[in-house]
C-alpha cells in the first residue's frame, strides 16, 4: 500500500490533535479522583451520548460485523443487535436510578445495595474481575483488530502496531482522565463515521465490485443479505436469532450491553449533570449505535465477498500476514487497501479514532474500578486524592500492556466475543432484579459470578462440553445451540437457591438503599410498609416501570424499524422499505406520547 504525504498529514495531524486535548485538560482532570474518573459529575447528555457511541465504534467492530456477514450473513448481526433491548431497558428504567444512587462506580453500588463483608468482598473482587480480567479481554479484541489493520494496510508487525497505537492512546488516557476521553470522543465520532461512510461508498463502486446493483446480484452475496436467518435451518435460527432475542440480552453481561446498566455506560450516566441528562445520553447512544452505524460496515462486508470470496483469496492477496491471524474478519482491512490517497488517510485516521476512543474509555473505566473499589477500599483507605490519581495513571499503563500481550495470542474477533458472552451467561437477571426485589443479596451475586465462570470453563474448555454439546468432530447429547441456555439455566437456579438459603440483607441496609434510589414496585412492598410504620416519608408516585417497559418496546420498534428500513431501501425492496419506515414513524410518535406521560418520573 502506498501512503502519500497527504495521508501522513491527515493521520499525524489527527493524533497530534488528540494528544493536545489530553494535555489541555490534564491539569483539571488531575485535581482529584472525581474529576479524573467522572469529570466532576457535570457532563451534558449530548457529549456523553457521543462518547458512548464513539466508544462502541472500535476497530474490532467493523471486523466483527464483517466476520458475521461473511460467515452467517447479515442476519448474523443479531448477536449484537439483540442488545438493543438491554440498552433501552437501561434508558427508560435504570438510567435515573443510577444517577440517583450518586456512586462513583457501579462497583461502589454493591456497598449501597448490600452490607457487611459479602458486599465488601463482592466490590473488591468484582472490581478486579471486571476491571482487569474482562476489561483486558475486551481491549485485546480491539487491539487484535488494530494488529490486523496494521499488517494488511501498513505492513507493520503485530508488535510494531501495538507499540505505536498503544503508546499514543495510553499517554492521552493517563494524563487527560475521563474529561479528556469524553472531549476527544466527540471529535473521534465524526472522524470515525466519515471514514466508515466514505470507505463504503468508494469500495462498493470499485471497478472489480461494479456498484451496489452488481453486489446484490452476486450469487454468493445473495445467500448473505437476509435480515433474518433461514427458518428451515434450526441451528442457525436458534443461534443467530432466537437465543439472542429470547435469552442473551437479559441474561448475559457484555461490555456496553450490561443488563440494568453497568461498566462504562454506568460511568457516563454517573458523570451526567442530573437524571435528565443520564436518560438523554443513553437514549441518544442507542439510537445512533443501532440505527445509524451498521450499514456502512455491512456494505463493505458484502462487497468483500465479490473481491475475496473465501479465505484462500485473502491468503493469496496478503501472503505476509501471519497464518494465525487469517480469518473472515480480515476482509474489512483487505478492502481498505484499495482506497485512494486522501480517503485512505481519512479512513486510517478514522480507524485510529475508533481504536483510541474504545481503548481510552476501557482504560479509564478499568482504572476507576482498581482505584475506587480495590486500592482505596482494600489497600489504603487514607490515600490522598493525588495518590489516587497517580495510582489511576499507573493502572492505565498496566492495563494497556496486559491487553496488548493478550491480543498477540488471539486469532479473530468472534472468538473473543463468544468467550465474553458465555462467561457472563446467567448473571444478567440478577443485575436487573437487584434494583426491584429486596430479597436479592450479595451471596446471590457472588454465586452467579462464580457458577457462570466455572460452568463456562467446563462447557467450553473441558470434555464435559464436548460430551454434552459436541464439537466439529463429535455429536453431543444436546444440540450445540443449547450450550448457552444451559449455562443460563444452571447459573440462575444456583443463585436463586442461594438467596433463599442465606439471610436477606439487614433492614437498615435495605431501607438506606430504598430511601436513596426509591425504585418502587411490588418487590419493595415489605420495606415500604416498614417505612410507613416508622412514619418515614417515602415516594408514593405511580411506579414508572410498566410505562418504562412500554417505552422500551416502542423504542425497539422505532430503532429496529430505522435499521431494517435502511436495509430494504439499500436492497431496493421499496414496498417493504416504505412499510417499515411508516412503522418506525408511528412507533416514534407513540414513544413520544408515552414519554410525555412518564417524564415527570423518568425525566
Amino acid at each position: 500500500m502506498d501512503l502519500r504525504s497527504l495521508d501522513y498529514f491527515l493521520i499525524f495531524g489527527f493524533f497530534t490533535l488528540v494528544l493536545c486535548i489530553g494535555i489541555y485538560v490534564s491539569k483539571k482532570s488531575g485535581k482529584n479522583s472525581v474529576e479524573y474518573f467522572l469529570s466532576g459529575r457535570n457532563m451534558p447528555w449530548w457529549l456523553l451520548g457521543f462518547s458512548m457511541v464513539a466508544t462502541t465504534f472500535s476497530t474490532d467492530t467493523p471486523n466483527l460485523v464483517t466476520d458475521f456477514v461473511r460467515t452467517d450473513g447479515v442476519s448474523g448481526n443479531w448477536g449484537w443487535w439483540a442488545f438493543l433491548l438491554t440498552g433501552l431497558l437501561t434508558v427508560f428504567i435504570y438510567a435515573k436510578l443510577w444517577r440517583k444512587s450518586n456512586v462513583s462506580t457501579d462497583m461502589e453500588f454493591y456497598e449501597l445495595r448490600y452490607g457487611g463483608k459479602p458486599a465488601a468482598f463482592l466490590r473488591g473482587f468484582r472490581s478486579l474481575y471486571l476491571g482487569v480480567v474482562f476489561n483486558v479481554m475486551a481491549m485485546a479484541g480491539v487491539t487484535l483488530a488494530a494488529i490486523k489493520i496494521g499488517q494488511v494496510m501498513l505492513g507493520l508487525s503485530p508488535l510494531e502496531t501495538v507499540l505505536i497505537a498503544g503508546s499514543i492512546t495510553v499517554v492521552f488516557s493517563a494524563i487527560g482522565g475521563f474529561r479528556g476521553v469524553v472531549y476527544t470522543d466527540f471529535i473521534l465520532f465524526f472522524v470515525a463515521m466519515a471514514g466508515a461512510i466514505g470507505a463504503a461508498i468508494y469500495l462498493v463502486n470499485l471497478p472489480e465490485v461494479g456498484g451496489l446493483e452488481n453486489v446484490l446480484k452476486n450469487d454468493l452475496v445473495q445467500t448473505k443479505i437476509g435480515l433474518l436467518p433461514e427458518f428451515s435451518d434450526t441451528e442457525a435460527l436458534m443461534t443467530i436469532l432466537v437465543i439472542p432475542l429470547a435469552v442473551q440480552w437479559w441474561s448475559s453481561w457484555y461490555p456496553g450491553g450490561e443488563p440494568g446498566g453497568g461498566g462504562y455506560i454506568a460511568q457516563r450516566m454517573l458523570a451526567a449533570k442530573n437524571e435528565n441528562h443520564a436518560v438523554g445520553a443513553t437514549f441518544f447512544f442507542n439510537v445512533m449505535h443501532y440505527a445509524l452505524r451498521p450499514w456502512p460496515w455491512i456494505l463493505v462486508a458484502l462487497a468483500s465477498l465479490v473481491v475475496f470470496p473465501d479465505l484462500d483469496s485473502i491468503r493469496e492477496a496478503f501472503p505476509n500476514v501471519d497464518e494465525g491471524k487469517i480469518g473472515h474478519d480480515l476482509a474489512y482491512s483487505a478492502m481498505l487497501t484499495k482506497l485512494p490517497s486522501g480517503l485512505l488517510g481519512i479512513v486510517l485516521a478514522s480507524l485510529g479514532a475508533a481504536y483510541m476512543s474504545t481503548i481510552s474509555t476501557h482504560l479509564n473505566w478499568g482504572a476507576s474500578y482498581v482505584v475506587n473499589d480495590f486500592y482505596k477500599q482494600q489497600i489504603n483507605k487514607k490515600a490522598s486524592e493525588g495518590e489516587l490519581v497517580n495510582v489511576g495513571r499507573i493502572t492505565t499503563v498496566v492495563l494497556m500492556v496486559l491487553s496488548a500481550l493478550f491480543a498477540l495470542a488471539l486469532t479473530n474477533a468472534v472468538q473473543l466475543f463468544d468467550i465474553i458472552i458465555m462467561f457472563g451467561a446467567g448473571t444478567g437477571l440478577i443485575f436487573i432484579l437487584r434494583w426491584f426485589w429486596w430479597r436479592i443479596n450479595a451471596w446471590g451475586e457472588i454465586t452467579a459470578m462464580f457458577v457462570s465462570g466455572i460452568i463456562s470453563l467446563l462447557f467450553n474448555f473441558g470434555s464435559a462440553g464436548v460430551y454434552l454439546f459436541g464439537d466439529v468432530d463429535t455429536i453431543g447429547i444436546f444440540p450445540a445451540w443449547s450450550k448457552f441456555p444451559a449455562v443460563v439455566i444452571i447459573t440462575t437456579l444456583a443463585w436463586l437457591l442461594v438467596i433463599y438459603a442465606t439471610p436477606s440483607e439487614t433492614e437498615d441496609v435495605l431501607i438506606r438503599f430504598y430511601k436513596k434510589t426509591t425504585p418502587g414496585g411490588p418487590g419493595w412492598k415489605k420495606i415500604i410498609n416498614q417505612l410507613k410504620k416508622e412514619d418515614i416519608a417515602v415516594e408514593t408516585s405511580e411506579w414508572s416501570v410498566p410505562k418504562g417497559i412500554l417505552a422500551m418496546i416502542l423504542g425497539c420498534f422505532f430503532v429496529y424499524g430505522c435499521l431494517f428500513a435502511t436495509g430494504n431501501w439499500i436492497y431496493g425492496n421499496y414496498p417493504w422499505a416504505i412499510g417499515i419506515s411508516l412503522m418506525a414513524f408511528v412507533s416514534a410518535y407513540a414513544l413520544f406520547q408515552v414519554w410525555k406521560k412518564i417524564k415527570t418520573s423518568i425525566l
